[in-house]
């Protein structure tokens, strides 16, 4: 007999899983998905384009918490729980919500669900978001392209549109981030890679988005998201740690698989973290896999034109998942104007629509703005926000893309950069040269 099951998801892993196990898998009836953490995801349907010939229909999804109710009502077997950047303890809720309700609950595994290519793939992972992975797959790239290989870059998916028409996507220019109607999420991880005239890919299948980026790549490097687990079988492991959120290394789910997975572990931000938050992260990373090469890093922060915050009465504007799913209350940009002596001004008091909720829903957040960006309407929600200030100076923008080419903000503003730098050795490059520089 068939088992039925439900996925929990946020249109990531989960559509991933059941791709590559369940969806021509007869053994089992995915009857549903349930999402969460995005907005706009739920009440729709995983395409029939993208579900294979056993659901014509395509697969209904549901708002997470319909979950007990549906469990009943579709007389499930199994809940597969399938999103990242959870505390232990919130995964087991859902655990003992589920087998409440009478169903068996899966966490899928490395080997069950990575793929495996003809190509080398080299895959940077972390322990939490806003750890500082996306600056570590830059400077891969970077020293990559300088030994002269060919480097293509495949993100962790973030489909927040027609799944169907996002199954597999390719960014080398601008103009692709405007042809394949990207979020302001989207684009905070693929702009930076088409700065660099690197390819990145994302999607919906990646396998197909594999077979794809073979094609042009003479080595993989898997960027993933959240704290999510690789896709690909790797050949090189690098997982991001964050001294900042001590603990956070063997408390999250799946973070802590990550550190025990990891070939080589990056402690970064040591230059914002003080050093007994450092060694405790030390100590538990080398406790879980003592066979890891630690290495030390720090992300210096970089500011253009500084003068024009100097001393100035701002709005600092972060990158939202850091803030979001991060839980982080403060980034780069709210670092750089304390560095330059400006004073912050509390943006609440300006916030609209879909940025004034959020501060209900991550109360963390206070003196700064998420870059909140997943649809239209939200994006006109930040720069009114933006923009509603009138008794400040200059906006900082700590977001991996440049605000200014997607909202018109009429104040003066600085973009903040940051980038990954090791401290003594091993050194990236290095590392990589003896791997790769035959």
């Amino acid at each position: 007999m068939k088992k039925n099951v439900l996925i929990m998801g946020a249109a990531g892993r989960d559509f991933h899983n059941f791709n590559v196990y369940f969806r021509d898998n007869e053994a089992y009836d995915v009857k549903a998905f349930t999402a969460t953490q995005i907005p706009n995801i739920d009440d729709r349907k995983y395409p029939k384009e993208l579900a294979g010939t056993l659901y014509p229909k395509g697969i209904s999804i549901y708002p997470e918490e319909e979950l007990a109710e549906l469990i009943k009502k579709l007389t499930i077997h199994i809940v597969v729980f399938a999103y990242s950047d959870q505390p232990h303890e919130v995964v087991m809720n859902k655990a003992s919500l589920v087998n409440a309700a009478g169903a068996d609950f899966w966490l899928m595994g490395y080997n069950q669900t990575a793929l495996r290519s003809i190509k080398p793939v080299i895959s940077v992972c972390a322990v939490r978001t806003g750890s500082g992975k996306s600056q570590t797959s830059r400077k891969i790239v970077k020293i990559l392209t300088a030994m002269g290989k060919k480097v293509v870059a495949i993100r962790h998916p973030m489909p927040y549109g027609n799944l169907a028409e996002q199954a597999v996507q390719r960014f080398a220019t601008l103009e692709d981030l405007k042809k394949h109607k990207c979020t302001i999420e989207e684009m905070e991880e693929y702009e930076p890679y088409i700065a660099m005239n690197a390819v990145i890919y994302a999607g919906v299948d990646y396998e197909k988005i594999l077979r794809a980026a073979e094609k042009e790549a003479d080595i993989i490097l898997w960027d993933g998201g959240n704290n999510d687990t690789p896709f690909y079988f790797s050949d090189m492991k690098f997982v991001v740690a964050d001294p900042t959120r001590p603990y956070h290394e063997i408390s999250y789910y799946p973070g802590e698989t990550n550190i025990r997975m990891a070939d080589y572990i990056i402690i970064n931000k040591e230059d914002s973290a003080n050093l007994e938050d450092i060694m405790v992260v030390r100590e538990n990373c080398m406790a879980v896999n003592p066979k890891a090469i630690i290495i030390d890093g720090v992300s210096p922060i970089f500011v253009e034109n500084p003068e024009i915050i100097q001393g100035k009465k701002v709005l600092v504007v972060e990158d939202g998942p850091t803030l979001t799913h991060g839980e982080l209350s403060i980034g780069a940009g709210y670092l750089a104007a304390k560095k330059w002596g400006a004073q912050i001004v509390d943006p609440r008091p300006y916030t609209v629509g879909s940025i004034k909720e959020a501060y209900t829903k991550y109360p963390q957040i206070e003196e700064i703005i998420p870059a909140l960006g997943y649809s239209d309407q939200q994006i006109k929600e930040l720069e009114e926000t933006i923009n509603a200030a009138k008794d400040i100076d200059a906006v900082v923008i700590g977001t991996p893309i440049d605000l200014r080419r997607i909202i018109k903000i009429k104040k003066p503003s600085v973009r903040v950069y940051y980038e990954l730098e090791e401290i003594g050795e091993p050194k990236l490059e290095g590392i990589l040269k003896q791997k790769f520089g035959k």
